[in-house]
């Protein structure tokens, strides 16, 4: 078994995006689709690699700019929280609130996750989902056990979490959803996030200020 993990980071707010690819069978799971899908078809051509799933970590704009493009292209079904379809349907309008004009649709979604974790599996990859609001209505991350690797999405960042003053975002989840999701999963983690270097929850647990003062509550 191979599993292999690549990313870019392409678009108007330099957002990370995930190519896992099982070497073994050239099939790949795409975690968020941003603003690019030219690059990211070419990002898995170049690995000689199939799109075969899409999955959104939550529904901001720049997490799923490229969802129909590449839903479209690849004929992968896109999976995302049913919680994010509202914002799914204003994908247009996203980008006028930003600044950013008038975006294209999004994908429709193929299947709706829910708060309940479920493990996704292509070929050798298995990905267990863990819901963790705060950042976003309906914001899941993605477990990968087999090498011990979370796809944080939004909720943690290198030294940082996610911005809470979005509609739907909430300070105290987004916490709760760290403290009681992510940190059990072990120091020894190693966290992909939205935006951002890579970490650990290791290095986060003792590093991260935001973490640091608010251990006491959780």
């Amino acid at each position: 078994m191979s599993i292999e993990i690549r990313y870019q980071t392409l678009g108007v707010v330099s957002t990370n995006t995930y190519l896992i690819g099982d070497t073994e069978t050239q099939e790949a799971v795409l975690i968020d689709p941003v603003d690019d899908a030219d690059a990211i078809i070419a990002m898995a051509e170049e690995a000689g690699w199939t799109i075969k799933l899409i999955l959104a970590t939550h529904a901001h704009f720049d997490h799923v700019l490229a969802s129909k493009a590449l839903k479209e292209r690849t004929g992968a079904p896109f999976y995302i929280h049913a919680d994010c379809v509202k914002w799914l349907e204003i994908l247009p309008q996203q980008g006028q609130h930003f600044g950013f004009g008038q975006f294209s649709e999004a994908a429709t979604p193929d299947r709706l996750l829910t708060n309940e974790p479920e493990t996704l599996t292509l070929g050798a990859i298995s990905l267990e989902t863990l819901y963790t609001p705060g950042h976003a209505e309906g914001h899941i991350a993605f477990f990968m056990p087999s090498g011990r690797v979370l796809f944080s999405g939004d909720t943690l960042f290198k030294g940082s979490i996610g911005r809470t003053d979005l509609p739907g975002g909430s300070s105290y989840v987004l916490m709760e959803s760290i403290f009681k999701k992510i940190l059990p999963l072990g120091d020894d983690v190693r966290v992909l996030s939205g935006h951002g270097n890579a970490t650990t929850i290791g290095q986060e647990r003792q590093y991260n200020p935001f973490l640091r003062d608010m251990a006491d509550e959780f």
